[in-house]
Parts: C-alpha cells; structure tokens; sequence
C-alpha cells in the first residue's frame, strides 16, 4: 500500500490474490461485490489475528465487528487476478483498524486497476473464552498525526456502531400479490444453516461469509426491481452486532429503501435462530445498505425505474435514504474539488 500508517514493531502489509472463477461472476461476467467483500475480510482477519497475537499471552483469533463504507470503483471480471493487499493503521485497547485495497490485474496484459478501498474493525476474542476481548499490542505510529486521526475514526464509528445497533427493530414481511416496482415486489430473504465450513476457530461464522450472503440478497432484491444486470456500486458501513453460531439457521433479508435516476438503495439484514442453544431466542446479528446500479447488455449505465412506496414506514423509509444518497453525493463531490485543486 501506498502510506504505511504504523513504523517499528508490528505486522507487515500483507497481500492475498487469486483468479477470478466463472462460479465469482454473474452472468454478465461481472465479478460478485460479495466475492470481494469476502476476499477483504479474509485478508483482514489474516493481518489482524497475527497482530494479535504476536505477543506472549492468551491465543486469539480477531473477529470482525464493522466494515466501513466500500465504494466498487471498477468492475472485476472473469479471468482477472484481484490482488488484496492490506495493513493495520490503528489500534486501540480492544480494536483493530485494517485498510484493505483490491487492485484487478490482466494477467495477459498486466494492465492494473484499483477496484475497492475498505477499512475494517476488529476484535480480539480469546480462543478459551469467546466471550472474553483481549487487549491489543499497540502499534508504532511515523507521525503523532497519524495516531490522532486514528483514534478521531475510532470514536466516529464506535458512535455509529451504537445508533445503528439502536434502530434495527424492523421485521420484513410478506406481502401478497404486490405491484411491480413497490417494496414488497422485490424484497427477498435467503435461509442458510451456518456449518463448519462457515466458522473461524472459535465456531462463529466469519464475516466474509456473511456479507457474502448479504450481497447475493441485495443483488436479488435488484434485479427483480430492475429486471436487468446489476453490480454493487458501494456498501455502507456494515455493523456486526453479535456473533452467530455454528449450526444457527441465519435468514438474510433485503428490501429496497430509495432509488435515484440511476441508483438503489437495498435494506439488507441477516437474524439468526441459535437452535443449538434454545434458552436464546432469535436476535438480530448483522445490518447494512447496499447500493446498485442497472447496466446494459453493453455495460453501460441504465435508469432505474422509481420505487413505488405505499405505507408510511416505506415513505420515511424513503426519505432516509435520499438523504444518506444526498449526503454520499456531496461528500463524493467535495472529494473531487479537493483532488482537483491539490
């Protein structure tokens, strides 16, 4: 990566690639945003668990508890290596802050391209007690400036983390014989029984499987709204609130909250039924918002037809999400003037 934020002890930037599969891509040949998402968090939890336990004491495994706001700068397709290289650049007493960038490459051009920039949180949890979060070996900073701005993105997320936690009550519902283009037309929800194969160490379902999940529910959710190719063009922060299972039967629901000319914003939420431990009742584990965006047969942007909204919830609903698209706007656009002037 670019900019080392940590100098002196500590774990090197680490990097994993691997080719992108038919079984990655939609059938337009487009790579899933969940492959990705999958692939980031695998290199995060990598960089992190090392960290973690690179002093004497109890073993860990670091789990994932937030995934920053992701932006797909670039489509990855069939046939592309996505190298995902990523390094630690704050540490609190109990977090770990990871930059992960992903960089497509042409292996029979060798033409590069950045593709994703994430930042990702996590937690140390001991491998004795799952329920115990270690202390995390401080880093060395190069620039006291660089510990500051850590520690101000630290209590920014720790803030959002809480309001989110806060307003996600909501239950999807089914709705019978709805009309096209209205919330109840393309909501989805997909079942899976949490396995083995699923889990860390410690028996609780990696992150990268669930926003893996979470992608393919929101992908459904726009394609029937859109009845055409679509990609992730970003996520929102992504808030792990409490761990699942093995053997939890997780339901991963999505809903469409706001469309724009060329946009969608997608509600996804993963509840989880622990039924190996029947003195718990089902709880809500995960939640975040996905952004689409239609495309032609030739890749090209296409206007998304209008959510209909019908109830008050869906209207407020609405409403929300054309501020946070108002908001990402803006920011996107001072980003751009800032660049420009530099």
């Amino acid at each position: 990566m670019s900019e080392p934020g940590a100098a002196g002890p500590g774990p090197a930037a680490i990097q994993v690639s691997r080719i992108m599969r038919p079984d990655d891509a939609n059938i337009a040949g487009n790579v899933h945003g969940g492959t990705i998402l999958k692939m980031i968090e695998e290199a995060g939890a990598i960089i992190s668990t090392r960290h973690c336990n690179s002093q004497a004491g109890e073993p860990c495994v670091a789990a994932l508890a937030r995934v920053e706001r992701t932006d797909f700068l670039s489509p990855m397709c069939i046939g592309e290596v996505a190298n995902v290289s990523a390094e630690i650049t704050y540490t609190s007493r109990h977090s770990v802050e990871v930059q992960v960038n992903v960089m497509s490459e042409n292996i029979l051009t060798g033409a590069k391209k950045v593709t994703n920039k994430a930042t990702l949180w996590y937690v140390p949890l001991s491998l004795k007690n799952v329920n115990k979060v270690l202390e995390v070996p401080p880093i060395q900073y190069a620039r006291k400036e660089q510990e500051d701005e850590g520690k101000k993105r630290y209590e920014e997320q720790k803030l959002d983390r809480l309001e989110t936690k806060q307003r996600n009550g909501d239950v999807i519902f089914p709705i019978i014989n709805p009309e096209p283009h209205t919330v109840g037309y393309s909501q989805s929800s997909l079942i899976h029984l949490v396995g083995p194969s699923d889990c860390t160490l410690l028996g609780f379902v990696h992150g990268g499987v669930t926003m893996k999940l979470m992608d393919e529910v929101a992908g459904i959710v726009a394609a029937r709204h859109c009845k055409t190719n679509i990609v992730t063009a970003s996520v929102d922060a992504i808030n792990f609130h409490e761990k699942i299972k093995k053997g939890s039967v997780i339901t991963i629901s999505g809903r469409m909250t706001f469309t724009s000319n060329k946009s969608m914003e997608i509600e996804v939420f993963v509840d989880a039924d622990p039924f190996v431990d029947e003195s718990r009742e089902r709880y809500r584990a995960v939640s975040a918002f996905f952004t689409y965006v239609s495309l032609s047969k030739e890749g090209k942007p296409l206007p998304v037809p209008q959510l209909l909204t019908e109830t008050e919830d869906e209207k407020r609903r609405f409403e929300e999400g054309k501020g946070r698209y108002l908001q990402t706007k803006a920011k996107r656009q001072a980003q751009m003037q800032q660049a420009a002037q530099q």
